[in-house]
């Protein structure tokens, strides 16, 4: 009972708090209109409260005891908060319990904030115009355009990232004044001022500002309250350095060096090695060996070590080039075994997470420090293979042999296969050997194998060996069917065969497995021509065209391809991209000389054809467009140094030598014209032309030589009669005989037919260089098929001419016929000058004049 007594008293002891007289309900006072007009006037004042009960601050009355449930109120009516227990009073800390009203019910929550009667008011803003507020306020300014200048800059807009870089110099000056005039001197940031500055430097190194950049690293390292800013000398010897200004650039390296502790090794090997690269610019190897042994003693790494073995290479020491090699060699990279990415049949968790990583970031960066690896030992191989033994073979086995034994055991095959080409570019080079050194791979693995092979079938397409280039282009096609350099060689002896169709699916095998083949698809453009798709192979050489903006070639076999078309004016515009490329090719300036004299436009023409006969005196078609030019233009004396030309590049076609002595008759030089014809007669005695020539002019010059030259010309026709006589029995017994045996020679006369056939241009080859330009600006083909301008009709009376390849012919009349033809020609009339008929005054007397012609 006792327990159960204690339990009621406690709970009228917290039961009484909600209990009070409801007049005193302040929770609706906002909402009281009498209440709310009291307060606002005077009216509703509370008067000053002067009674005070003893022992209260605010005149309360004396508490009762807490037995009763009697409300406890204080001297205004509301309830206390306080209650009295053992007889001491409850403090009182507010006339209303913070968040605690009478509205509340048991059970209700608590909301001390007061964020159910409605949004709480706002904080008080800070007051932006105080001196300390402006000054962070610029601060962050500062330092929000340091950040965006680094942003421009890594986006590659040096111009914006100066810009701002500049723009922060000034805030941070006016932030420095500030602070001085606000009496903080002491708080002025220095790491700020140190930041703004070293970004102003970097960006106008960026910008190539040279000398603005050193001045502003200049008051950085001037200033003693930098710490650590003497490490910025290396920034300034880098700009001295791309100034070219070496002795400045060594100085200042050694000066930074000075001001870094042996705690940063990195650093100071990373300087040291600076210092050796500009020693090798001024060729102080000696130095420059001193500088890179100590870091290859130190810290080695392959850039150093492929350095030091260039060095050792200047000063011609053969034993320290192996050391070095050797060294090379020994280096190790930092990277882990590949097979930590090879996917593993048990765990497929593992699988997940190396097929997440395998081409990750980190994965590139190590392939790319591994490749970058191999290239400076294949480098440094073949740089020091020729000089270190006896002979260029002896070397290259050292250095194979000392990459089996590394950790770079992979690059022996490719050093090897390396050793055998290196064995065709050179000069005296050793075929045999190369040849022997790539079939050794023919049981290797099938990278290796396909790369031999590949490089074998190039081998034996250059010496024409066609069949056996085939066999290694299959061979290296089984061993890798996505190799593009196989295929395109499979290719080319295809097209030899004139299957270009099957020619044009290996073409574009190779393509689809790599893109960027660029000699696959010239040579498909090739194919495509062979096959009279034009459309086809000008999107090819368009597409190349992409990839390779100024191949010469590529311009040239567009501008062919526009010709055949019939667009001739694109054609000119392709080859004065060419002529812009190579402007020395005298093949594409002749070849833009004949688009001009196809059009009509001979002045053009002529200046294209001189500067390809400037460039190269040799190309027979130009030579005879500007000797008939010179005719055509009456300066016959002009046109024979060129007709002389000719008769030097073919001493045996004999037209060259008539047309020479035609220009000296025609120029009225009738002496030297006779000589040279008596010249021809005697380096051609049966030329019937030349008689014929020699018995016109002995005749109208009334020499006695004409009987003797009349003689001989009998003689000759009687033995061209006997000779056509004797070809025309033998031709008669041929026929007879294969009516007789046309069964059982059939085969044979097949065979014979089709080893004659004239050989189709061949592709380019990988390995090799590309295919060369096939100018042939004035081929025969060509001639034939242009317009009916008058360079191309006197081009075909320049192919009637006297003499052929045979290097005497003869004519066929079977009397005597002295009668005299210019085989350039009539000449044109000149014009009668002197002959006009004068007027006698009584002729113009005779005529009646008109009024507008009498006198006022």
């Amino acid at each position: 009972m006792e327990n159960v007594h204690l339990a009621v008293e406690e709970d009228d002891l917290y039961s009484g708090y909600n209990d009070f007289h409801p007049t005193f309900d302040s929770e609706d006072l906002d909402n009281d209109a009498g209440f709310q007009q009291a307060v606002r006037t005077s009216h509703g004042r509370r008067p000053p409260m002067t009674a005070k009960f003893p022992g209260t601050a605010i005149g309360v009355r004396p508490l009762v005891s807490f037995g009763s449930r009697v409300p406890l109120v204080s001297s205004m009516g509301r309830p206390m908060t306080g209650a009295v227990q053992d007889g001491t009073s409850r403090p009182m800390t507010a006339v209303r319990a913070a968040g605690y009203t009478s509205s509340m019910t048991r059970g209700s929550n608590f909301d001390p904030l007061g964020q159910s009667r409605g949004p709480a008011p706002p904080l008080e803003a800070k007051n932006e115009d105080t001196p300390e507020e402006k000054i962070k306020l610029l601060e962050k300014k500062v330092n929000d355009l340091i950040e965006e200048s680094c942003m421009a800059q890594s986006t590659g807009n040096v111009q914006l990232a100066l810009e701002k870089a500049k723009e922060a110099g000034r805030k941070e000056r006016v932030l420095v004044r500030q602070r001085e005039q606000s009496g903080h001197a002491d708080h002025i940031n220095l790491d700020l001022t140190y930041s703004v500055l070293l970004n102003l430097a970097n960006q106008y190194e960026n910008n190539e500002m040279y000398p603005e950049a050193l001045n502003s690293y200049q008051v950085i390292v001037k200033n003693k309250m930098f710490s650590n800013a003497g490490r910025l000398k290396v920034n300034m010897g880098n700009i001295y350095f791309k100034q070219k200004n070496y002795p400045k650039a060594i100085k200042f390296y050694r000066m930074a060096l000075d001001q870094i502790s042996n705690d940063h090794k990195d650093t100071r090997i990373k300087i040291m090695q600076n210092i050796g690269v500009v020693f090798v610019r001024l060729g102080q190897y000696s130095d420059a060996i001193t500088s890179f042994e100590h870091i290859m003693s130190e810290s080695p790494n392959i850039k150093t070590g492929f350095n030091l073995i260039l060095c050792y290479y200047a000063v011609g020491d053969r034993e320290r080039m192996k050391k070095a090699f050797q060294k090379l060699i020994s280096i190790h990279l930092g990277i882990d075994d590949e097979d930590k990415y090879i996917p593993s049949n048990d765990d497929t968790s593992l699988n997940l997470v190396i097929e997440a990583i395998k081409n990750d970031q980190l994965h590139q960066m190590e392939r790319d420090v591994k490749v970058r690896a191999e290239k400076y030992i294949m480098t440094a191989a073949k740089l020091i293979a020729p000089v270190i033994e006896t002979s260029f073979a002896v070397g290259f086995d050292w250095c194979v042999d000392m990459v089996k034994s590394s950790q770079y055991v992979e690059l022996a095959n490719d050093l090897e296969i390396n050793k055998a080409i290196t064995y065709l570019r050179q000069k005296n080079f050793n075929q045999v050997e190369a040849v022997e050194t790539l079939k050794t791979f023919e049981k290797k693995d099938s990278r290796v194998k396909s790369a031999a092979a590949t490089n074998l079938s190039c081998l034996y397409f250059l010496e024409k060996d066609y069949d056996q280039a085939d066999r290694y282009a299959d061979l290296a096609m089984n061993a890798d069917r996505y190799n593009p350099a196989a295929l395109i060689n499979k290719g080319n002896t295809v097209y030899l065969k004139q299957d270009y169709e099957k020619a044009a699916e290996f073409y574009k095998e190779a393509l689809r497995n790599d893109s960027s083949c660029t000699e696959g698809l010239y040579n498909l453009g090739l194919t495509y021509k062979k096959l009279d798709r034009l459309e086809s192979a000008l999107d090819c050489f368009l597409k190349l065209h992409a990839i390779l903006r100024n191949s010469d070639q590529v311009m040239y076999q567009l501008a062919l391809l526009n010709e055949q078309m019939g667009d001739r004016q694109q054609a000119i515009e392709w080859l004065m991209q060419v002529i812009s490329v190579t402007p020395t090719d005298p093949h594409a300036l002749a070849k833009l000389g004949k688009l001009y004299s196809d059009e009509g436009d001979k002045s053009q023409a002529f200046q294209y054809y001189s500067e390809s006969y400037r460039y190269f005196p040799c190309i027979i078609e130009v030579i005879e467009w500007l000797g008939l030019y010179y005719i055509d233009t009456q300066f016959c004396e002009k046109a024979i140094q060129y007709f002389e030309r000719a008769k030097l590049i073919q001493p045996t076609q004999v037209k060259w030598q008539l047309i020479v002595a035609s220009c000296y008759r025609r120029s009225g030089n009738y002496q030297k014209s006779l000589e040279t014809y008596k010249e021809i007669h005697h380096r051609f005695p049966e030329n019937e032309e030349c008689l014929q020539f020699l018995i016109k002019l002995c005749t109208s010059m009334d020499l006695k030589e004409v009987q003797e030259y009349a003689t001989k010309l009998k003689k000759v026709e009687k033995m061209k009669e006997i000779r056509e006589q004797r070809v025309k029995s033998g031709r008669e017994n041929s026929a007879r005989g294969r009516r007789e045996g046309r069964e059982g020679s059939a085969g044979s006369v097949a065979a014979v037919s089709s080893s004659v056939l004239s050989c189709p241009k061949k592709p380019i080859v990988l390995e090799s260089q590309p295919e060369s330009k096939q100018f042939s600006p004035l081929s025969d083909s060509e001639r034939d098929s242009g317009g009916s301008s008058r360079g191309e009709r006197l081009s075909a009376k320049m192919r009637s001419l006297p003499g052929s390849n045979e290097p005497y012919e003869a004519s066929s009349p079977k009397q005597l016929d002295a009668s005299y033809v210019d085989p350039l020609g009539p000449q044109m009339d000149r014009p009668k000058t002197g002959a006009k008929k004068r007027l006698d005054d009584d002729d113009f007397a005779d005529e009646e004049l008109g009024d507008d012609l009498l006198p006022e």
